[in-house]
């Protein structure tokens, strides 16, 4: 590495160090109302460590496929203790957190993000998820950083100013991944929904032919399910206990998912809850269009995966056989030239 360009990564690195002491230097630092408040309540009695011991048990992830940064806390205070890394989280916590809060602001879209996050399953919250996407756009832009490094130090690699785009462009692949894993998981979720369905509105059924209410229906389905659509049972009939309607609280399963099928399960559950109809009959058909609609599916899903198959015969197996066919001819045509 030549003179100047050591000479340029230190005074860099000075540079940027002088920034982050001035930057959060007492004067600089903007005096939150937390930190006004926080001399005046420190003689607060602790909580008990066996309501920290139920919240951390009962605190799990967004969803099994989340992705890399997945719906549990990025910076766990017990992890980081364990290993020893509790002085470097707490110097990276503000500004991770002053960070999350300005590509909140930059990015916007608080509600329709809230509403994907409860749709993924509503484990994480809007800082946390703005959280994880500022570590996964540091990621990236340490991947981008590192083809710079190599042309700074040892000449090899495109230019500076292709590796500084490959900077930035990490930083917001990064943050653009996050958002498509959070989109996947929640694609996932709803399919797992879906195959759930039918044979829950068909225990819905047969629970209400036995002469079970409603309410008692849905309790009775919601202790023997255990997957995403009998998690949402649990949520209506909690809404429904605190005081709010039963048609109410069905409302806000279709509320909190973006699923046709499961619309309209809702809306037919409601019409027949407000009016009387017959809700087995209601709940029977429901699981009948919710088979069809699945079976429908597959046979999309069978027609795309036939289309894909063509892909490795016609640019594979094809030009091969082709080669293998002409091949010989070739080769005498050749000698019989000579």
């Amino acid at each position: 590495m030549s003179t100047v360009a050591a000479g340029a990564l230190l005074g860099l690195v000075l540079g940027v160090g002088l920034v982050i002491v001035i930057y959060r230097s007492p004067p600089a630092r903007k005096v939150r109302l937390a930190d006004r408040l926080d001399p005046y309540l420190r003689d607060t009695p602790v909580p008990s460590r066996l309501l920290a011991d139920g919240a951390r048990r009962g605190g799990h992830s967004e969803s099994d496929s989340s992705g890399p940064a997945g719906g549990r806390p990025i910076m766990a205070g017990g992890t980081a203790g364990r290993f020893g890394l509790g002085a470097v989280e707490a110097l990276v916590r503000p500004f991770v957190e002053d960070a999350a809060r300005r590509l909140d602001g930059f990015l916007g879209g608080r509600v329709a993000l809230n509403r994907r996050l409860v749709q993924a399953g509503g484990r994480t919250p809007v800082e946390e998820f703005r959280v994880q996407q500022v570590i996964c756009a540091v990621a990236g832009a340490l991947l981008g950083a590192l083809v710079l490094a190599m042309r700074t130090l040892f000449g090899v690699g495109p230019p500076a100013l292709v590796g500084i785009a490959l900077v930035v462009a990490g930083a917001a692949g990064g943050i653009l991944a996050r958002d498509w894993w959070l989109t996947r998981a929640i694609r996932e979720r709803e399919d797992r929904m879906l195959m759930e369905f039918p044979t829950v509105a068909e225990l819905l059924a047969l629970a209400v032919t036995a002469g079970e209410s409603a309410i008692g229906a849905l309790e009775r389905v919601s202790r023997l399910t255990h997957g995403e659509l009998g998690t949402e049972l649990r949520l209506a009939l909690a809404d429904a206990h605190a005081g709010a309607s039963l048609v109410q609280a069905l409302e806000g399963i279709a509320t909190r998912t973006s699923l046709p099928p499961l619309a309209r399960f809702v809306d037919g559950m409601a019409v027949a809850i407000e009016r009387g109809t017959p809700l087995a009959d209601v709940l029977r058909a429901q699981a009948v269009d919710v088979r069809e609609a699945g079976k429908r599916q597959l046979l999309e899903a069978g027609g795309r995966k036939e289309i894909a198959m063509m892909i490795p015969v016609v640019f594979l197996i094809l030009p091969t056989t082709v080669i293998f066919a002409f091949y010989p001819a070739l080769v005498s045509f050749t000698v019989i030239a000579q």
